[in-house]
């Protein structure tokens, strides 16, 4: 004959405890504020030139029907995409922006839209690695049929090393202000509660540029000028006055 064991319910409750509820840790203690707390915030801000310079350069066409206007588009872009290479532009740093076909209508009074041809756009992003070259490639896309460009916008390859001197002036500034807050007080600075950071890097709008579609002379050229950008972070910081 089979006997029958029961389980005591102290031992069926604990087996059916959730095994996420068993592992949950202590919760930390929260440490207690003995002085005075004092908030600031602090600026941390480093200058660098630019070194990418980006635009947008493309071609618009109009023609009778949506084909012709695509096909003389498609063909003046192909003479701007040449060009880039050659000015050796990788492919990486060439990417489509925008390709828009609308059609163009003549609108005169108390008389239905008359539909008169079709507009082709087409516009590609191109990052420059060498400022100092941009002006001429922009003048070679401009022979070679681009006749929309906007830009340039300049901006940092890689902005890391600049960020992270400017959390370390943004910290610096922030100690110093404590301190001279704390001296001010009869007081002395116990240590940091907290610190955040907000802003970072990034890189400004462009600016317009306006292109002639034919240089009045020969020696006429397009030219980016890089200047400075400034790169900046903002801490708010807590500290504990005694």
């Amino acid at each position: 004959m089979k006997r029958l064991f029961a389980v005591p319910a102290l031992l069926a409750g604990t087996m059916l405890l959730p095994t996420a509820a068993v592992a949950q840790p202590a919760p930390a203690a929260i440490q207690s504020l003995a002085g005075t707390r004092l908030d600031i915030s602090a600026t941390g801000e480093v200058s660098r030139v630019p070194d990418i310079a980006t635009i947008s350069a493309g071609v618009t066409t109009q023609a009778v029907s949506a084909s012709d206007a695509i096909g003389q588009n498609g063909a003046r872009m192909e003479k701007v995409r040449a060009a880039l290479k050659r000015a050796g532009v990788a492919d990486r740093d060439i990417q489509t922006a925008t390709l828009n076909l609308s059609p163009q209508y003549k609108y005169g009074d108390n008389q239905p839209p008359l539909l008169t041809g079709y507009q082709a756009s087409n516009q590609l992003s191109v990052r420059f690695r060498d400022i100092r070259t941009s002006g001429k490639i922009i003048d070679a896309l401009v022979a070679q049929g681009a006749n929309q460009i906007n830009g340039p916008s300049l901006s940092l390859d890689k902005p890391e090393e600049a960020l992270d001197e400017a959390r370390a002036r943004a910290i610096a500034t922030g100690r110093a202000r404590a301190d001279l807050y704390a001296r001010s007080l009869g007081m002395r600075v116990v240590r940091a509660i907290s610190v955040s950071e907000s802003g970072g890097y990034a890189p400004p709008p462009p600016r317009p540029m306006v292109m002639m579609a034919k240089a009045e002379s020969a020696d006429a050229s397009t030219s980016v000028d890089p200047g400075e950008q400034q790169v900046q972070i903002t801490v708010a910081m807590s500290f504990e006055l005694q």
